[in-house]
């Protein structure tokens, strides 16, 4: 991976190459010299019928996913001489139709209110409670949260250029936290009264009293320091299960018996939802509000394209339904 990606990409990138590690330790290739198109192709089919320890079938959009990421490591290999120049091409990417590599996944706004309106009477100013509060009301990614120190909120509004509560996202790639734009990503967001005194709540009764290993004062913490970005995946895979509410399951599952009912497992369950998909349940909730798009975009530290395709889920009705309020005469 090239010194400019962010570390977030990097390991997201590392991650996809997990399965071909496996396919090349269980067909003896140790060599890169060794490996040859005919072994990309059977790859590429080992992969998508989920042979291999531990590994199911996935869809074709996961399958592109990791056979870009290939193409990419190889095209890497190819400038370090480590493989034929062209090597790389003969990991063909499966076609996909209009829309199909776009998740449809995301956790709707009435879900995140009763999931909040459960923590802040359960759990107030705990930090499941900050950490789903602070993705939703800011919007913004899991790395952006978990890069925060305590000198980045000012929950008193007494910054000269921010008038009330803000939280400072800054880009600090030098230890640990880069931002998924770099510099572009460093920006103020603005926070409700209600929200600082929760976040003021966790910091005096909830948050460790920690450093980092590289001495900074992380606003959200573990009793070891900073959180990965595994631990907060994990608290929202794990709060958003109905069960864990005490509600019924809807998935019709016997709560004793259902393997997501462990941490570790609690992805599995067909109602937990991602850090991803409360971003993008944010932004589908800023368009039907019909937020202006810029707002959205300065916000949230992407772009309109990126918004549009890959967060927005309102149906097509829905999208026709609002831009008829703004026409004279239909």
């Amino acid at each position: 991976m090239r010194d400019e990606h962010a570390e977030s990409t990097r390991r997201a990138e590392k991650h996809r190459l997990l399965a071909f590690l496996q396919f090349c330790d269980e067909h003896d290739i140790e060599d890169l010299n060794d490996l040859t198109g005919r072994h990309l192709y059977r790859y590429r089919t080992w992969r998508r019928e989920g042979h291999g320890d531990g590994r199911d079938p996935i869809k074709r959009v996961t399958l592109k996913s990791q056979l870009a990421s290939l193409r990419r490591f190889l095209r890497f290999a190819a400038d370090i001489d480590a493989v034929p120049a062209t090597l790389y091409e003969q990991v063909a990417l499966p076609r996909m139709s209009n829309g199909e590599d776009v998740s449809d996944s995301t956790l709707e706004a009435d879900r995140v209110l009763e999931i909040l309106d459960y923590l802040e009477h359960a759990q107030p100013g705990s930090r499941d409670h900050i950490v789903l509060l602070l993705l939703w009301k800011t919007g913004a990614r899991t790395g952006a949260i978990r890069g925060l120190d305590l000198r980045d909120v000012d929950l008193d509004g007494t910054h000269p250029r921010v008038n009330g509560p803000a939280i400072h996202f800054v880009h600090r790639p030098d230890t640990g936290t880069p931002l998924k734009n770099q510099e572009k990503g460093t920006r103020w967001n603005r926070i409700s009264e209600p929200t600082a005194q929760y976040i003021a709540d966790y910091i005096d009764y909830h948050r460790h009293d920690v450093t980092d290993e590289h001495g900074r004062q992380p606003l959200i913490t573990t009793e070891y320091g900073r959180p990965a970005a595994n631990t907060l995946r994990t608290t929202l895979y794990r709060v958003t299960r109905p069960c864990w509410r005490g509600e019924p399951c809807p998935h019709d599952r016997v709560v004793d018996e259902c393997e997501a009912t462990h941490l570790d497992h609690a992805s599995k369950c067909p109602s937990s939802r991602s850090p991803h998909d409360v971003r993008s349940g944010r932004v589908t909730y800023y368009r039907r509000e019909d937020v202006p798009r810029r707002v959205v975009k300065d916000r949230l530290n992407a772009s309109e394209d990126i918004l549009d395709r890959h967060y927005d889920r309102r149906s097509d009705r829905e999208q026709a339904e609002q831009r008829s309020e703004y026409l004279p005469d239909l």
